[in-house]
């Protein structure tokens, strides 16, 4: 199927969160792992998210290119093209580009999907993340208002975050501390600002402990009610009924995270699951195994020839494509998104 349409991107947004589950959002930083999330998602029968950040959008330019937009640009075409091969629906999102990085990144990929827009064509990606963690929170808003009245003329979702996320990812650095809780007061401060859709649609990154990084289950200290209580108040303050969920959420550095935890807050309103750390190493894994078991042939050992078979990228490529796919399978199965694409709805 096509790449999601902006329709498409917000049924199934909206199904997310009426069915209490969630999309891994999977961070790419090539071809072949953009394959190999497009695989997983096709095994789980689910629709998902494929993202990418600024680092890997730089990398995706050629490592001494170093060109966000155009590493970005590159692979959103290319994916266009591939995943018209696959029988469900992604959406390309960017990840994590803070206030430094606005002018290469965010501001000219949504220039790029205006232009795409007024021709009469699709945008190029479905959502871009403004991480204005590092900024006081009006600041971070500020700037959230204006980059979403430009994410709506282009039709695309803004997803921003309020709160901090901990732990290093691509150079932003979040401080552990109290300010990884969010309050139910800084949610209602961001329905104060960016409104409830009326000003454009936008995804929330409200943070409860959340920690980029690798950490063994139990060393991450999630508070998942806090999405519920922000939840609660804010619908209350906007006169919806009880229960109601005005926010969709988006769960950060979930690496570590106990099963429950994580599907406790799809209850509460998360729609999208950032799943980066355990991926890579499900890629990169059986490429060493591969190395370990073909030593003789991967190198020229003592003056010989090796063996061309072992060495040729598409060998060992292929295992990590596997083994990546399979972590995103999983990660479907854990968000309860398997089975659920729409092209079986």
């Amino acid at each position: 199927m096509p790449i999601a349409t902006p329709e498409t991107y917000a049924q199934m947004l909206d199904r997310a969160k009426s069915e209490s589950f969630a999309y891994p959002a999977i961070n790419v930083t090539s071809s072949q792992t953009l394959n190999a999330a497009l695989r997983g998602f096709a095994e789980a029968g689910s629709d998902g998210i494929v993202q990418v950040s600024t680092g890997g959008a730089e990398y995706l330019s050629g490592s001494t290119i170093k060109n966000m937009v155009l590493g970005a640009e590159a692979l959103a075409e290319y994916a266009h093209h591939v995943a018209k091969a696959y029988p469900v629906t992604i959406a390309l999102h960017t990840d994590h580009c803070p206030a430094d990085k606005l002018d290469t990144y965010i501001r000219p990929l949504i220039a790029i999907s205006r232009e795409r827009v007024a021709a009469g064509r699709e945008p190029l990606f479905q959502s871009h993340m403004w991480d204005g963690s590092a900024v006081e929170l009006e600041e971070n808003l500020k700037i959230a208002e204006e980059l979403l009245a430009d994410a709506a003329a282009a039709k695309i979702v803004l997803e921003v975050e309020i709160g901090v996320v901990g732990g290093e990812e691509d150079g932003v650095v979040g401080a552990i501390d109290e300010k990884l809780y969010t309050t139910p007061g800084d949610m209602w401060r961001t329905a104060e600002v960016l409104g409830s859709g009326e000003k454009g649609r936008y995804l929330l990154a409200a943070t409860f402990g959340n920690v980029h990084g690798v950490y063994k289950p139990g060393n991450v200290k999630l508070r998942p009610t806090i999405l519920r209580e922000g939840q609660d108040h804010v619908a209350q303050k906007l006169g919806l009924p009880a229960g109601a969920k005005p926010f969709d959420l988006v769960f950060h550095g979930g690496s570590g995270s106990d099963l429950s935890e994580i599907r406790e807050t799809l209850d509460y309103g998360v729609v999208k699951m950032n799943v980066d750390t355990d991926t890579q190493y499900a890629f990169t894994r059986p490429i060493v195994d591969h190395a370990f078991r073909n030593y003789d042939g991967v190198l020229k050992v003592d003056g010989e020839v090796g063996a061309k078979k072992a060495y040729d990228p598409r060998t060992y490529g292929k295992l990590a494509e596997t083994g990546m796919a399979a972590r995103v399978a999983q990660a479907c199965e854990d968000l309860r998104s398997a089975g659920r694409s729409l092209s079986k709805a």
